[in-house]
């Protein structure tokens, strides 16, 4: 087992001490482990089934109707009652919690669509007739890999990029500064609505444009920890040593920007999740009927009758942000060196 050194023992039981964060971790992780099990908790086939001596799992294969004994070759759709009946009178199935994928409509509700919460939809039903709780569950597991993978990506761009400018400094820093200026002064919002014109929005082209703006955003920080390393005496050392700088970077410079990397990544997940939901909201974002939280933020001003959909969508938001912020808090004071070593406990 991978035993950490002295330092990193100690920011582990700093960040352990901020009990706000320390508890916002594990909650986190445990509402975004079950979202990547979506297909296991909403769906609108069965776990298992069991049928005539044999074992199926529709979760994970598609089965046509005839293997229960229907009557065509295309997939069986198990919340038929007909089909439902066909596999009852031989065996039985495990269904999910939630009986509803985010597509799925439900058109055996009584009320008129958006329906209120009842015992068949927790959440109620949103202007579709779709399963409120269903699309929450995977609207969220969309939002957070979103954000993770525009974070990491964009984390190793403005890394590489703040690290170049720092160590070698000047033109390339000079010019560098220059570029990024006028980079990031580019209305991001208005490219995107211009370019939703053109190409029909998914989330690896959302995930591309917003890479191009996003990895300034750390550049500065690293920038700066380079300027200020690049004069130690073991760096010069190492130069006169001959040792190149590609390994002076990576090996001895690195290190000490990615304390303020890590501090920084929370709330660069949290600004991606809010960038891909206000996109969402304003209908540039995901595809139509894509489950999102921005769209179902849309679905509650547009249906200001069903006060579920706006409240749903608010109150998920904000406790998932505030998740991460208390996250990104605990990791900033794990890695503040004051807190570290006059704070930090015994």
């Amino acid at each position: 087992m991978m035993r950490l050194d002295p330092i990193n023992q100690r920011r582990w039981a700093q960040f352990k001490a901020n009990r706000r964060g320390w508890w916002s971790l594990w909650i986190f992780l445990v509402l975004f482990v079950v979202s990547l099990g979506a297909e296991f908790v909403a769906n609108e086939r069965p776990l298992v089934v069991h049928y005539d001596g044999d074992w199926y799992f529709p979760v994970l294969v598609s089965y046509p109707e005839t293997t229960f004994g229907g009557d065509f070759p295309t997939e069986a759709s198990y919340r038929d009652p007909y089909v439902a009946g066909l596999i009852e009178e031989k065996g039985w199935m495990l269904w999910p919690p939630i009986r509803y994928h985010h597509a799925t409509i439900n058109y055996a509700s009584e009320a008129a669509a958006p329906a209120p919460p009842s015992a068949a939809n927790w959440l109620g039903t949103d202007d579709q007739a779709r399963d409120v709780l269903a699309r929450l569950i995977y609207g969220f597991r969309i939002s957070v890999l979103f954000g993770l993978a525009l974070t990491l990506a964009s984390s190793l761009i403005g890394v590489a990029v703040g690290a170049l400018q720092g160590y070698f400094g000047g033109r390339i820093d000079l010019f560098g500064q220059r570029f990024i200026e006028v980079w990031a002064g580019l209305p991001v919002l208005y490219l995107l609505i211009i370019m939703a014109g053109f190409v029909q929005p998914n989330f690896w082209w959302l995930l591309g444009i917003m890479l191009l703006f996003s990895w300034t955003q750390l550049v500065g920080v690293v920038r700066a920890e380079f300027l200020r390393v690049r004069n130690f005496d073991y760096v010069k050392a190492a130069r006169a040593l001959g040792v190149s700088d590609g390994v002076i970077i990576i090996r001895h410079a690195l290190p000490n920007a990615m304390v303020a990397t890590v501090t920084f990544m929370p709330f660069i997940l949290t600004g991606s999740i809010t960038t891909l939901t206000s996109l969402d909201f304003l209908g540039f974002g995901l595809p139509p009927g894509s489950p999102s939280l921005g769209e179902l933020l849309a679905q509650g001003k547009a249906n200001l009758q069903a006060p579920w959909l706006g409240l749903t969508a608010f109150f998920t938001l904000a406790i998932m942000l505030s998740l991460l912020v208390f996250i990104g808090e605990a990791a900033r004071d794990a890695f503040d060196p004051r807190k570290l070593f006059t704070g930090g406990g015994r």
